[in-house]
């Protein structure tokens, strides 16, 4: 019986002009930075319990979604880690202009196996991370794309500690698989984003790098060109909410705007 039923619902659709796609206009597809997985999840728990709109996540390395959604993935949102892969979208006309704000900020940390024995650590100019990992590996994202990856080496270029300490890298696919890493004590060293330290029990930050060492993080957030979904809209002005605001701030993001109510 179910299926003769949306077999009819989809029939009258057809006769009535009604597009097939307001069938299920009723839910909405964010491609989001891995490192916004945790934060992101309870943000979207409140927008569905609040609009009954459902969420689908997709969370990987910016520039890994970036470039599905260049080549015609469904997505209706996207939430870069920094301003270069969404400034990669909007130079091809991806995504809405008009629907773009920058929505959150985040820090730079130093971190090691929670039973590391490594104290605490003062990290300024002339800091030899590499003398620190000894032996080790210092894991990173990929230093050439992923935004956690080029703000760790810009840090690390920013305070002479670059040339000594690129050998030693041991490069992920993006920020969370950096922290499993040092999680599982694959590599002595690591350099994450604070809000992942935080939700890792089996990691300790031990150092922050300093906010004019690298560029600020960034995260910008836009509706895609190609979405029709009006739940776009609506999932937009809820990241901008004080109940968005509180979530984000919980997991230790910093938001950059004023709340919109």
């Amino acid at each position: 019986m179910l299926v003769r039923f949306f077999t009819f619902l989809g029939l009258v659709c057809a006769f009535s002009g009604t597009p097939q796609a307001l069938i299920a206009q009723e839910q909405i597809t964010v491609f989001a930075a891995a490192s916004l997985k945790n934060a992101l999840d309870d943000a979207n728990a409140e927008f569905t319990k609040a609009t009954g709109i459902k969420v689908t996540n997709s969370y990987a390395a910016s520039p890994v979604l970036a470039r599905q959604i260049e080549q015609g993935a469904p997505a209706d949102i996207f939430i870069s880690a920094d301003l270069r892969w969404m400034d990669y979208l909007a130079d091809r006309k991806l995504v809405k202009p008009d629907s773009r704000v920058n929505l959150l900020g985040n820090k730079l940390v130093l971190i090691a196996p929670a039973d590391s024995k490594i104290g605490n650590v003062p990290i300024g100019q002339g800091f030899d991370i590499a003398r620190l990992a000894g032996d080790g590996r210092i894991a990173v994202a990929d230093v050439k794309a992923v935004p956690a990856g080029l703000y760790a080496k810009a840090a690390l270029e920013r305070l002479g500690a670059w040339s000594a300490a690129e050998p030693k890298l041991a490069q992920a696919e993006n920020v969370r698989a950096t922290l499993a890493l040092v999680a599982r004590g694959e590599a002595l060293l690591g350099i994450v984003y604070e809000t992942d330290a935080k939700i890792e029990p089996k990691v300790k930050t031990f150092g922050v790098f300093p906010e004019n060492s690298y560029p600020p993080i960034t995260y910008p957030i836009a509706a895609t060109a190609a979405t029709i979904n009006p739940a776009a809209t609506r999932y937009l002005d809820f990241l901008r909410t004080a109940t968005a605001k509180a979530i984000f701030e919980k997991y230790g993001f910093s938001f950059l705007i004023r709340p919109v109510s």
